[in-house]
């Protein structure tokens, strides 16, 4: 008997409103800003890097966001100095990511 069933036989009078289920799905992972990041290309010593910049967040929140989009990819990065550091040219699946999100980006550079 799950925790559901329990609280059913405590208060079977009880409808759970279709509201808080709602609002629990639309709620965002991270904290959405109505500034767009930019997303840049860049090589440092040979080796193509994509730089997210302009985050408003929390560091934590920035650390978080890092996390899933190198998750997401499968690739190594950092956070530092408000700064996204991702290895390798994902400019568009990190757009993507970023707009599904609710997220505005910018591309900035070719």
């Amino acid at each position: 008997m799950d925790l559901q069933d329990q609280l059913k036989n405590l208060f079977p009078d009880h409808q759970p409103s279709l509201e808080d289920e709602t609002q629990k799905k639309e709620k965002s992972k991270f904290w959405v800003q109505d500034e767009p990041i930019l997303c840049k290309y860049e090589k440092r010593k040979g080796k193509p890097i994509t730089i997210l910049e302009g985050y408003q967040g929390t560091n934590a929140d920035l650390k978080k966001l890092a996390k899933e989009i190198k998750i997401l990819l499968g690739v190594g990065g950092t956070h530092k100095n408000e700064q996204i550091i991702i290895q390798g040219d994902y400019r568009d699946k990190i757009m993507k990511f970023l707009q599904e999100n609710g997220f505005k980006t910018k591309r900035v550079g070719g």
